[in-house]
């Protein structure tokens, strides 16, 4: 009798230990194929090729199996042979990974898609990724020998205004049909960029990737993307605490303001509450809210760091408290203003304020 109901007991425990922890999914569904996606990917932003690549092995060693990269981060190729030498090694097979990477602003036309796939795929040594992102939704005139933007003599970036997002995508999905892309999405796009593709699509839009922090949490929009199954991955999840050091060093852009949000005082207390790092908490908070989060790291420490987020849960007064901490566009990062003119582009997505921009030329 008494063995009975110890083990009931013990049952309704792991019961609820089991429903808390799952209410912070590590995967998410794509609304049209049903592929799984991590909630937890390892972005690659900033990381140089030489470093990557053991990154990306370690991580792939760690248990991570969400990578996710970009033509423009130029560390395809550091990517692909971890990734070769991971599956080489007997650590596991193509089918565990998922695979993200991006079209770049200098191929953002329809007759340049294939082109830029086919060396994508070459560079990263796979036949198929599992998710292709339009970068931005602007585009530059192409360097043909470097694969860079043009830049005028003033400094300006050559813009491209003849952009069609329509036509680029009717041609993703081409690329899709012949299984070169599992699954096709969207990145730093607004709501009325996303609606026009919709519009006229046959496959729609299955992730949108945006930044998205505490800082900045774009409510209006992941209630956009929610409504039509669209997945919401928040790059610069941490604030990108590196972002201000790249802004200064490779565009000469100084922002006014930079956000530490690992040091924010909230943060802090709230991790000290859960026995947790204030990265582990900020990317809790999203995930738990069905947010996919690409934390950038190079640290092992880190890389282990930020997986332990799965085993614990936010009060919904921490809930809320976090929530206060959202500045709306004042707390956006990435406007894209140090690729100078771009604003100028009739695709620009996001609404600035003039005297921001002026500060820009000055």
């Amino acid at each position: 009798m008494n063995l009975g109901i110890r083990v009931q007991l013990l049952s309704r425990a792991q019961i609820r230990c089991y429903h808390r922890i799952c209410r912070i999914m590590k995967h998410v569904s794509l609304s049209q194929t049903n592929d799984l996606m991590p909630t937890l990917g390892l972005g690659t932003w900033q990381a140089p090729p030489d470093v990557i690549e053991s990154t990306v092995y370690n991580a792939l060693n760690l248990g991570y199996r969400h990578i996710d990269t970009a033509f423009n981060y130029n560390n395809e190729e550091a990517i692909g042979t971890a990734i070769k030498k991971w599956i080489s090694d007997g650590k596991g097979t193509r089918k565990d990974l998922f695979v993200t990477t991006k079209l770049p602003h200098v191929g953002n036309r329809a007759e340049d898609v294939d082109k830029f796939l086919t060396l994508q795929l070459k560079r990263l040594q796979l036949d198929y990724v599992d998710l292709y992102l339009i970068h931005v939704p602007f585009a530059f005139h192409c360097d043909d020998q470097t694969l860079t933007p043009k830049v005028k003599s003033t400094g300006e970036y050559e813009l491209d205004t003849e952009t069609n997002h329509i036509m680029i995508w009717k041609k993703l999905e081409e690329c899709q049909e012949k299984g070169l892309i599992r699954n096709i999405g969207l990145s730093n796009f607004n709501e009325k960029q996303i609606t026009k593709i919709m519009q006229s699509c046959n496959f729609k839009p299955q992730v949108l990737q945006v930044e998205l922090h505490a800082y900045f949490q774009q409510q209006d929009l992941r209630k956009f993307c929610s409504d039509y199954e669209i997945v919401v991955t928040a790059y610069a999840p941490l604030g990108s605490p590196g972002a201000k050091d790249h802004f200064v060093n490779k565009y000469n852009y100084n922002p006014d303001t930079f956000p530490d949000l690992l040091g924010h005082k909230d943060v802090k207390e709230i991790a000290e509450k859960h026995g947790k790092t204030p990265a582990q908490v900020l990317l809790n908070f999203l995930v738990a809210q069905r947010v996919v989060v690409i934390p950038k790291s190079t640290s092992v420490n880190r890389l282990k760091e930020n997986m332990s987020i799965y085993d614990f849960e936010l009060s919904s007064s921490e809930v809320n408290r976090l929530k206060k901490l959202d500045k709306g566009e004042d707390g956006r990062i990435f406007n894209f203003l140090f690729w100078k003119g771009v604003e100028n582009h009739p695709e620009y997505p996001f609404k600035i304020q003039k005297v921001e921009v002026e500060q820009v030329k000055q």
